[in-house]
């Protein structure tokens, strides 16, 4: 309740300003006239101390939200980390899809011929979805090399936090090149 209120708050926040704002530079600019602005303001009101009022009480108001979204910009909250929620019999389990990712790189490097490894984790109604970006060596087979790294991190994953892992998608993006080592001749 609280974020609808404060996306509300927000947008309400953001409006007036970007009015104010494009009021203030047709102003400056010289869009109106001194005579019909104030003429607008005596119409609106007949009185320049219920301006002044008025005006007080507006800049109250944006000062109180700007202070609230300060506020809310850098608070912290320490349950903010995503995470993966389960639900058991004997009470609530939470992993972090850090965690996931790091089972998924722990996996994926006990194959043979891989090199740099990265691991994103995205989570939906049929299972996790593990997304693994890898170099390799060049020296075996990518399709064979890439099934051997699907079938190990689904296996450790489910087997670790027991939440199915709906896709295993590897992206090979390079090759990597071994340092060229040169044997010294001694004569």
């Amino acid at each position: 309740m609280i974020k609808v209120l404060d996306r509300l708050l927000l947008l309400l926040y953001s409006l007036v300003i970007a009015i104010a704002s494009i009021v203030a530079i047709v102003a400056a600019s010289g869009g109106f006239s001194v005579e019909w602005l104030q003429e607008v303001v005596s119409d609106f009101t007949g009185d320049v101390r219920v301006v002044q009022a008025s005006v007080i009480g507006v800049s109250i108001v944006l000062l109180l939200v700007s202070v609230r979204f300060l506020f809310v910009s850098l608070r912290r909250d320490g349950n903010r980390a995503p995470s993966i929620n389960q639900r058991t019999e004997h009470g609530d389990i939470r992993i972090s899809v850090e965690t996931v990712e790091n089972l998924a790189l722990k996996a994926a490097s006990r194959t043979r011929g891989i090199k740099d490894l990265r691991a994103r984790v995205r989570v939906s109604e049929a299972g996790l979805g593990i997304l693994i970006r890898a170099f390799v060596d060049g020296e075996s087979s990518i399709p064979t090399l890439s099934e051997e790294m699907q079938r190990a991190v689904a296996q450790q994953v489910e087997e670790a936090t027991g939440i199915p892992v709906a896709e295993v998608s590897v992206f090979i993006a390079n090759v990597t090149q071994a340092p060229a080592t040169f044997k010294s001749r001694v004569e």
